[in-house]
């Protein structure tokens, strides 16, 4: 079996993760990000999960997702996953449309699944001066393009829905955030929300897409890389975040992200 290589390169110029899967065969839970995903699939056949929506998905399709769009996928071949993607924070995205339209406005891209050739060379392209690590404003330039193709053929206005329980809702996930490092139950989740265990765990996941408790793990984990980031010990870092022990730590972590926290780390060790 084709070894597993996973390769991560963060771009300070561009402030954008870039990363590469190779080999993979894994299957990625059911999770979401706090920032765009963009990535596109070089080889492998898989089945993805979307928002109640289901995609069989292979080479050449483009993956975006939006933050806090939950999906899954799973190999649906006897192959493996060769896979690239760019991980792109909100704040980056917003300062793209602010000068492609005159005015921050953070895009919604519909659909998740793209078929899409210029689009996907523009992609690669900057895919691959990022990971060569590549200077010089070559990279601006795809990325203003990349966000201008996006944005322009993918990109919708913000929409305004009134979801069943959303204050409700609002007041769990502020709860969850706070208090991450802690221990929390489904109790108090009830006594926040002042709902019903069922009523909650139906209205929670109807909203986001995933269960509060799947929730939480994404906020620690999100929390976790950006202390990783800043040079802490992985040991110190499950600590912070609520992780009962380092090897439940470890094991999410890889699950969620693709790769072990404290290669994670070694990442931003050298700019820290």
């Amino acid at each position: 079996m084709k070894r597993e290589v996973r390769t991560v390169v963060y771009d300070e110029d561009l402030q954008i993760e870039a990363y590469r899967f190779e080999g993979f065969v894994r299957p990625f839970p059911s999770h979401f990000h706090e920032y765009y995903v963009i990535g596109y699939i070089e080889s492998g056949q898989r089945t993805l999960f979307c928002k109640d929506q289901e995609y069989a998905i292979g080479p050449g399709h483009i993956l975006v997702f939006n933050p806090g769009d939950s999906h899954a996928c799973v190999q649906s071949d006897g192959g493996t996953l060769d896979y690239r993607g760019f991980n792109i924070p909100k704040e980056v995205l917003l300062r793209l449309t602010e000068e492609l339209n005159n005015r921050p406005e953070a895009p919604v891209f519909s659909p998740n699944v793209i078929f899409d050739s210029e689009t996907a060379s523009c992609l690669r392209a900057l895919h691959d001066l990022v990971i060569g690590g590549a200077h010089g404003p070559g990279k601006e330039e795809h990325l203003l393009l990349l966000g201008a193709l996006l944005v322009q053929k993918y990109g919708q206005s913000l929409p305004c829905p009134i979801p069943r329980y959303d204050e409700e809702i609002r007041r769990v996930c502020a709860f969850i955030e706070e208090n991450h490092a802690e221990h929390i139950c489904l109790d108090q989740l009830c006594r926040c929300a002042g709902l019903s265990r069922s009523t909650l765990l139906r209205a929670f996941t109807r909203s986001k897409g995933v269960t509060p408790y799947r929730y939480l793990e994404n906020v620690r984990i999100g929390r976790a890389k950006k202390l990783l980031e800043q040079g802490v010990p992985p040991v110190e870092a499950a600590l912070q975040t609520g992780f009962s022990d380092q090897s439940h730590f470890t094991n999410y972590f890889d699950r969620f992200i693709g790769l072990p926290p404290g290669a994670y780390r070694d990442i931003f060790s050298e700019k820290n």
